[in-house]
């Protein structure tokens, strides 16, 4: 009898549950689990009657399978499972191999899905030694677990994936990323983690892998992975926050690591890590995410009336360039955290602050910075450019972490009509020099900060202790006129300099109320009410204002210039009060 037989191999990669019972019944968990390599043989006859028979070994061994190709995958295993049917496989006694097929599918989301078919024509004593052969092989190489696993770590394209889909209703997207083994051996991840879990907003497709908490995933030497992340939102149905933000947790050996995921939450303008010129518009809130900067030779403006939130961290970078922020009274530009949430309302360190590096004169008049680290910071100046880096009137710096206005290394600050107050280490801090020039301002400390901390340090070195040298600079212009310098300390005030040949110090502190103990008795000051209490009407609620009984009332002595307006907009008329604010 002259019957012919087909032997056909199929080596499959996939995913199912860790350990699960691979059956017809479960297969709707094989596309979305954790199981590893497949192996079947496909053997099919045909005989004089033309009748096909046709039987099906299947083996699963342990591997790497990386798929969740879905309906493709479905239709393929399924008939592999389904045509176990006939126990007979009668075989001719000629061999012949054909050419093999290596077919590769790449599907949208997911990795490869590989067929590898030989089809052969075989004696059965060569069939039977060759089935056993590749059985044998299979479970060694397969189901052994590797001794040789790598001590590294991953990874990845992005540390934070950020979707910048403005949602104005019910929406979702997708984005991916990749995680990379960049050893020379495979890398085991004993554990992936969306943090936020079931109650995230977000969920992760591990290269097919799809869940909350995924565990024991290889990848080979110089390979990667693909991770596509979904975020699902519905702004109608709630107030959300301007980010929403979660992370996944990746371990390996020991070790974890993490990419931010965020997204977001509300109808703004958001700025993450762009270069900014022109004008930003007032009708939406702008938020900053990492960073938004104004480059070197540019100008932004910012009109009165917008309201700017920062993230975690965040800051507004002014590199070389111009900063014109431009409010009104009772129509301010507001800086703050982007915690809506009434529990943040006076929450400091929630983002960095405004940053000037060798700024070209800018402008800040009536803003609102508050619940930052550092309120407003320069770091030196164009020597090429004369005037001030920075003129900052009638704002209200106040309950950052450490500073209010923080100068260091030179930059230059003409400030009038200025409340700062409440920050948690220094109103105004100057270091390795710098020049400023501070006229009717309230430096107030009455922070939460350190408690040995004064109101105002002023010097003009700084050590590195990293390269073990100290860094001197000058103070050519070192003025307060006609301010207060008051708060819980006994001394609110402090000066530590190091004079040298080759730098200036010149300071020049009149018409103030300091609280100082001892009274300072350096001869640049001059009219100084020392220790006197300014009599607040109440410190806790902000309210700076003072009765006609205060000493700042219609002080007897005078230090020109004085602006027309308080931070209110009164006018000061007669002999002006000290501070910010005019008694009408």
């Amino acid at each position: 009898m002259n019957e012919k037989a087909h032997f056909e191999i199929s080596i499959l990669f996939t995913f199912c549950p860790k350990q699960q019972k691979v059956t017809k019944n479960a297969f709707s968990q094989i596309i979305q689990g954790t199981f590893r390599f497949s192996i079947a043989f496909r053997i099919g006859t045909v005989d004089k009657a033309n009748d096909y028979h046709e039987f099906i070994f299947r083996s699963f061994f342990c591997g790497a399978l990386r798929t969740s190709s879905g309906i493709i995958c479905s239709s393929i295993l399924y008939r592999i499972f389904e045509f176990s049917k006939s126990p007979n496989f009668p075989l001719t006694k000629s061999i012949k191999i054909n050419p093999f097929l290596l077919i590769k599918i790449k599907i949208d989301s997911f990795r490869y899905f590989c067929i590898l078919r030989i089809q052969i024509y075989m004696k059965r004593t060569t069939f039977l030694l060759f089935s056993l052969l590749l059985i044998i092989t299979g479970v060694i190489s397969s189901c052994k677990k590797s001794n040789f696993l790598s001590k590294g770590n991953l990874s990845f394209s992005v540390d934070t994936l950020v979707f910048d889909t403005v949602f104005t209703t019910i929406g979702s997207t997708t984005q991916q990323f990749k995680i990379y083994n960049k050893e020379k051996k495979t890398v085991n991840i004993e554990e992936i983690e969306l943090m936020g879990g079931v109650n995230s907003p977000f969920s992760m497709n591990i290269d097919g892998l799809l869940g909350t908490s995924l565990t024991d995933i290889e990848i080979e030497e110089k390979d990667s992975l693909f991770a596509f992340i979904e975020v699902i939102l519905n702004v109608n149905s709630q107030i959300l926050p301007m980010i929403i933000e979660d992370s996944i947790r990746f371990r390996t050996n020991g070790v974890d690591q993490y990419v931010k995921l965020a997204v977001w939450g509300q109808d703004a303008y958001f700025h993450y890590k762009d270069i900014n010129a022109g004008t930003w518009a007032n009708d939406k809130p702008h938020v900053i995410y990492g960073y938004a900067a104004i480059d070197s030779a540019t100008t932004l403006n910012i009109q009165a009336g917008t309201d700017i939130y920062l993230h975690k961290n965040a800051i507004l970078y002014n590199y070389k360039g111009t900063l014109n922020i431009n409010g009104s009274l009772g129509n301010e530009v507001t800086f703050q955290g982007d915690r809506l949430e009434a529990l943040y309302d006076d929450v400091s360190g929630q983002y960095y602050g405004i940053y000037f590096q060798e700024a070209r004169p800018s402008v800040i008049d009536y803003a609102i910075i508050k619940n930052g680290t550092s309120g407003v910071h320069l770091f030196s100046r164009d020597q090429s450019i004369p005037g001030y880096t920075l003129t900052l009137t009638n704002t209200i710096i106040e309950n950052n972490a450490r500073y209010g206005v923080f100068i260091y290394s030179g930059a230059k600050v003409k400030a009038e009509n200025c409340l700062i107050t409440k920050n948690g280490n220094h109103a105004l801090l100057v270091l390795e020099g710098g020049d400023f020039f501070f006229n009717h301002c309230n430096l107030l400390g009455y922070g939460t900060g350190d408690a040995a901390t004064p109101a105002v340090g002023i010097s003009n070195f700084y050590n590195d202790y990293t390269n073990n040298v100290t860094n001197i600079g000058s103070i050519n212009e070192g003025k307060i006129y006609n301010s207060v310098i008051y708060g819980n300390q006994t001394s609110e005030i402090v000066f530590d300099t190091i004079p040298d040949a080759a730098i200036t110090l010149s300071f020049d502190i009149r018409n103030c109320l300091i609280k100082r103990t001892p009274e300072a008795t350096d001869n640049y000051y001059l009219n100084i009410f020392w220790n006197n209490n300014p009599l607040f009407n109440d410190v806790t609620t902000d309210d700076y204002l003072f009765p006609a009984s205060s000493v700042l009332y219609n002080s007897p002595y005078f230090a020109p210039p004085t602006p027309l307006l308080d931070i209110l907009g009164n006018p000061r008329i007669g002999t002006p009060d000290i501070g910010a604010y005019e008694l009408l």
